[in-house]
C-alpha cells in the first residue's frame, strides 16, 4: 500500500507540473494583418511574410483586418492565392469596406465578420472591357465556391448586367451593406471589434500578434510600381545599348545590373516570382562578358542575349502584359539612346568633360617625325638588313627595311619609300 501511495504521489506531482506546459500549449497564438488602404505589391509583400511567419510559428489562425477601397488586380490575386492556399485557418474583418480588389481578398478567407456600416463587393474592373470582366468574374465565382458562398453573388459583384435577386437590379453592381453580407450568406456576423471577432471563434484567451508593414515592404510597393518597373527595364536596355556601342564592360554594364538587381529583388521579396529569373538574366550577363575574352562564334553573346530577355520576361509576369512592357521600354530606350548619341556630343554638358585644346599640323604639331624628305636619298648599310637593319644618310643613322632582300653591310642603298616610321630601301643600282 504504501508502494501504491508513492506512486499516486509521484502521479499526481507529474500531472500537476505538466498543466501550465498544457495551458501554454493551448493558448497559442492568433497573428493579425491589417490590410489598410490601395491594395498594391507593399501589401501583398506584407501579407506574403506575415503567413509565412505564421506557418512557422504554428499560429491557430490569422485574422485579416481589411479596410480598402480597392487597388491593382494583380497585387490582390497573389494575396488571395497565399490566403487561398495557407493550411491555417484565416478570418476577415472587413472594418469599413472591402470594395473591388479587396472583395477579392475577403472571400478568400474561410470566415468573414463584417464591423457595423461596413460593405463588401463593387468590384466592376477599369477599364471594363469584356476580357478583364470575364477574366475577374472568373476569379471571383472561383473563389466563393471555393469557400462555401454564392458563386452567382460573387459574379454580380463583377459584372453588372447579372444583377442579383433584391440587391441588385440587371444594370447594377452587386455591393452588400453589414447586414446583407450575413443575409445573403457572405458573412457570418456583424461585430464591433477584434476582440469580440476573436471570441466569436474560441480565440479570445489566445495571444496575439500583430504583423506590422516594414520599411523593406513599403519599398518594395514603390519599386513594383509600373512606371517604376518600366524604368528599371529601360534603363537596362540603355545600359546594353551603350555596352554594344563602345564594345566593353564599364559604368553602364554596372549601372544595368545594379537596376536589374533592384528589379529582381523587388519581385523577389513580395513572392511575384521565384530565383528563375535572376538566375537567368545573370547567367545571360556572365556569358556576355565570357564572350568578350572568346570572340568568335558569338555563342556565347547570343545566348547571353537570350537568357537576359528571358529573365526580364519572366519577371514582369511571363505573360502579354510583359512583352508589352518589354516592347515598350526597348521603344524608349532607342529613342533615348538615338538622342544621346547624336546631341550628347554638341551639349555644353559633354563640353565640360572632353579636351578643347588641340595640337595641329599647322602650328606645328606632328604624331611623329616626318620621314617623307628621305625618299630617293643614298646612303651605306651600317648594319646587315635581314631585311631590317640601319643604314647611314647623310651622318644620320636610320632604321630602315628592305624589300624582302639581304643587305650586307657597307651596300649602297637607296630609300623607295616611306611609309609612317617604315622606311623602305633597296641596293643602288649603277647599271
Amino acid at each position: 500500500m504504501k508502494r501504491i501511495s508513492v506512486i499516486l504521489k509521484v502521479f499526481c506531482l507529474v500531472m500537476i507540473l505538466c498543466v501550465p506546459f498544457s495551458v501554454v500549449k493551448a493558448q497559442g497564438q492568433v497573428t493579425v494583418i491589417r490590410l489598410n488602404g490601395e491594395i498594391n505589391p507593399s501589401q501583398l509583400a506584407l501579407i506574403h511574410r506575415a503567413f509565412g511567419e505564421a506557418t512557422d510559428k504554428q499560429s491557430d489562425a490569422v485574422l485579416v483586418e481589411l479596410d480598402t477601397f480597392g487597388g491593382l488586380v494583380d497585387s490582390a490575386t497573389k494575396i488571395r492565392d497565399i490566403i487561398s492556399e495557407s493550411p491555417i485557418p484565416t478570418i476577415c474583418f472587413v472594418k469599413n469596406r472591402a470594395w473591388s480588389a479587396g472583395a477579392l481578398i475577403a472571400l478568400a478567407h474561410g470566415h468573414i465578420i463584417m464591423a457595423p456600416g461596413s460593405s463588401i463587393g463593387a468590384a466592376e474592373p477599369i477599364p471594363t472591357t469584356e476580357k478583364t470582366v470575364a477574366a475577374l468574374k472568373a476569379e471571383f465565382s472561383a473563389t466563393a465556391d471555393r469557400n462555401g458562398r454564392d458563386a452567382n453573388a460573387a459574379a454580380a459583384m463583377v459584372d453588372k448586367s447579372l444583377g442579383y435577386g433584391i440587391y441588385a437590379r440587371p444594370g447594377e453592381i452587386l455591393a452588400f451593406t453589414d447586414k446583407q453580407a450575413v443575409e445573403a450568406g457572405f458573412a457570418e456576423a456583424v461585430l464591433p471589434d477584434r476582440a469580440t471577432v476573436l471570441n466569436q471563434y474560441g480565440l479570445g484567451q489566445r495571444q496575439v500578434d500583430v504583423a506590422e508593414m516594414n520599411t523593406t515592404e513599403k519599398a518594395v510597393g514603390y519599386l513594383s510600381d509600373p512606371l517604376v518597373k518600366g524604368f528599371l527595364v529601360t534603363l537596362i536596355f540603355l545600359a546594353i545599348l551603350t555596352e554594344i556601342k563602345t564594345a566593353g564592360v564599364g559604368i553602364a554594364a554596372l549601372m544595368g545590373l545594379i537596376a536589374a538587381a533592384v528589379l529582381m529583388g523587388s519581385q523577389l521579396l513580395v513572392g511575384a516570382t521565384g530565383w528563375m529569373p535572376a538566375l537567368l538574366f545573370f547567367g545571360g550577363a556572365a556569358l556576355i562578358v565570357l564572350e568578350l575574352f572568346i570572340p568568335g562564334s558569338a555563342i556565347f553573346g547570343i545566348s547571353g542575349m537570350l537568357m537576359m530577355f528571358g529573365g526580364l520576361f519572366l519577371v514582369l509576369g511571363g505573360d502579354g502584359f510583359a512583352v508589352e512592357y518589354l516592347a515598350s521600354s526597348l521603344i524608349l530606350a532607342l529613342v533615348i539612346f538615338a538622342f544621346i548619341v547624336k546631341k550628347l556630343p554638341t551639349s555644353k554638358l559633354w563640353s565640360r568633360f572632353v579636351l578643347k585644346n588641340q595640337a595641329k599640323t599647322a602650328d606645328g604639331y606632328t604624331s611623329s617625325l616626318d620621314y617623307s624628305a628621305l625618299v630617293g636619298k643614298e646612303g651605306i648599310a651600317v648594319t646587315p638588313l635581314r631585311p631590317a637593319g640601319t643604314v647611314m644618310i647623310e651622318g644620320k643613322q636610320v632604321d630602315v627595311v628592305s624589300e624582302g632582300q639581304y643587305i650586307a653591310v657597307h651596300e649602297p642603298i637607296v630609300v623607295v619609300s616611306v611609309s609612317g616610321r617604315r622606311i623602305v630601301v633597296e641596293i643602288v643600282s649603277h647599271s
